[in-house]
């Protein structure tokens, strides 16, 4: 069994293979060769005040191999002076994550690789907006607005370079600095031409593709910035506004992102949870953010990649359309995917650390 940490997985995964990857698992999906279980979380309150305890979980299987995520978080939710919410986490302290991916064989059951998830999270969710950019933007696309100048937002730009042929790109955040610093590496990265620029409407307007990936709880750009031609997509579910989503003529989302459940007053979605289960007091509880802003185009139902695959005329079927991809959905997928792939890498190469396997095997029936 191996430990793959960050650092082997920068050194093995590139975009184009992991577009090329997702894209299989998800026409396995429309075939019935690949299975996931959406994305849901447990909530319990912490030693915060003001935040609450987040454990998220996905699984997916395809290619011959299931993979588990798993996620533990202290969550917050700071709201701006202008009243909109943003998302904060950390596990332990400020700026450590804990993310892990467990990989299995599905042959014979092996448990085959933990993965550390934060460069394969970064680049699964930026590839798939690829792939979205792949089937939706027009074939002639060069430019990109990006709002956001994090980690995502580099691995959306890289995606969006791979599918199409990118020269130039705006992008806002509201540190100068962070945007500078972004223009300058993904300039020298990608040699293409990025400009740092003061306002998300300069961002968005008269670009051929934006993308919004930010950690925004309320949308980040206005309905009104948007043109022919444009395709649209994002990273949390609630930066594209309604109004933006009745502008849009072509909407596809990635697939399931959620479990369909009846809800209780222990069971809902919060924050960029789908299906949260949730322990606490009425007191505790109020410490979470609103299910759901009204602003915000989340919980729309639209036709999947899987549709999109079947039936390629629910797509762009003309330059002048305004396009948008919801970047969620099939997440468990993902992870079986792009883990595999990577744990095949690493066997390849010989990289990765080495534990017994037999420290996951018992000889108990469970």
């Amino acid at each position: 069994m191996l430990f793959i940490h960050n650092d082997v997985v920068q050194k093995l995964l590139n975009m184009k293979d992991c577009i090329e990857v997702q894209e299989q698992a998800f026409r396995d999906l429309a075939e019935g060769k690949a299975a996931h279980r959406p994305r849901s979380d447990i909530y319990a309150p912490c030693e915060l005040e003001d935040g609450y305890y987040r454990w998220g979980t996905m699984e997916g299987y395809s290619g011959g191999y299931l993979a588990i995520r798993m996620k533990s978080d202290v969550m917050r939710w700071p709201v701006s002076e202008n009243g909109s919410w943003t998302e904060e986490k950390y596990c332990v302290k400020m700026g450590t994550y804990c993310g892990l991916i467990m990989l299995f064989s599905s042959t014979n059951g092996i448990p085959l690789a933990f993965i550390n998830d934060g460069i394969l999270q970064h680049m699964r969710v930026g590839g798939a907006g690829g792939l979205g950019a792949k089937y939706l933007a027009r074939e002639d696309a060069s430019t990109v607005g990006m709002l956001g100048s994090g980690g995502m937002a580099r691995s959306y730009l890289q995606a969006y370079c791979a599918v199409r042929s990118i020269r130039r790109a705006k992008v806002f955040s509201p540190t100068k600095t962070n945007r500078e610093s972004f223009a300058e590496e993904m300039s020298s990265l990608l040699n293409i031409t990025v400009e740092p620029v003061n306002s998300a409407e300069e961002a968005v307007r008269g670009m051929d593709i934006v993308s919004s990936c930010t950690d925004s709880m309320s949308p980040t750009f206005d309905s009104d910035w948007l043109s022919k031609g444009q395709h649209v997509t994002m990273l949390g579910p609630m930066e594209v506004s309604k109004q933006a989503i009745r502008k849009f003529d072509v909407c596809i989302t990635q697939g399931k992102s959620g479990l369909n459940a009846s809800e209780n007053s222990m069971q809902e979605g919060i924050g960029h949870s789908p299906v949260a289960w949730i322990a606490g007091s009425e007191a505790e509880r109020s410490r979470l953010p609103k299910k759901q802003l009204k602003t915000s185009g989340f919980a729309v139902d639209f036709p999947d990649f899987s549709d999109l695959v079947s039936d390629p005329m629910i797509g762009r079927t003309d330059n002048d359309q305004i396009t948008y991809y919801h970047n969620i959905g099939n997440q468990g997928l993902q992870f079986s995917s792009v883990g595999g792939l990577v744990y095949e890498k690493a066997r390849e190469r010989e990289l990765g650390r080495e534990i017994p396997t037999e420290w996951f095997l018992q000889d108990i029936r469970d």
